[in-house]
């Protein structure tokens, strides 16, 4: 998999270049700001303990942060937490009427929340880290054939779950 970065030699170098990218990742992938914190914190206590064994940190870390999101059990009952205006900012670009763009976030956070996890972490990987098929894979550990059949399926049901528009209302005579 291609570097995006290079690679800090020191662990304490890794967490001051990456810690905001990770910890922006980890919240669009669970939807919570506070468990984000808890996944990246707890993936980088176990990195920092085996630093001079790991060959790609950028990439080993991302892998143990989704593996952390996936496998992630301490929530008993499924919970939604509303994003903070500052993390859905962090999300996307500007746009110019603010009340639309958090609206159609919360709404596509909501819609993503609902999906089961590899879905969302593929849909994660695939379009806000753009990675490809292989790369996703590689981080999810199956094949690029079964990351493409998870975004698929994802984004039918993310199109399925759309709420059609109502039709602009015609004005003139009636025919």
């Amino acid at each position: 998999m291609a570097e995006r970065k290079t690679v800090p030699a020191s662990f304490d170098e890794f967490v001051a270049d990456r810690l905001d990218g990770l910890l922006r990742y980890a919240t669009v992938l669970t939807d919570d700001p506070d468990l984000a914190q808890d996944i990246v914190q707890e993936v980088l206590l176990r990195a920092q303990q085996r630093w001079s064994t790991i060959d790609s940190p950028p990439t080993y870390v991302r892998r143990m942060v989704t593996n952390e999101y996936l496998s992630w059990r301490r929530r008993a009952v499924r919970r939604s937490v509303p994003s903070a205006p500052e993390v859905l900012d962090a999300l996307g670009p500007p746009v110019s009427d603010h009340a639309d763009a958090y609206d159609e976030r919360d709404e596509m956070l909501a819609r993503l929340a609902e999906l089961p996890r590899k879905q969302r972490a593929a849909l994660v990987l695939r379009y806000y880290e753009n990675y490809s098929d292989a790369e996703i894979a590689e981080v999810l550990r199956c094949r690029a054939s079964t990351v493409r059949s998870q975004i698929s399926r994802a984004l039918a049901t993310l199109r399925a779950s759309v709420s059609p528009r109502p039709a602009a209302l015609t004005t003139g005579a009636c025919e």
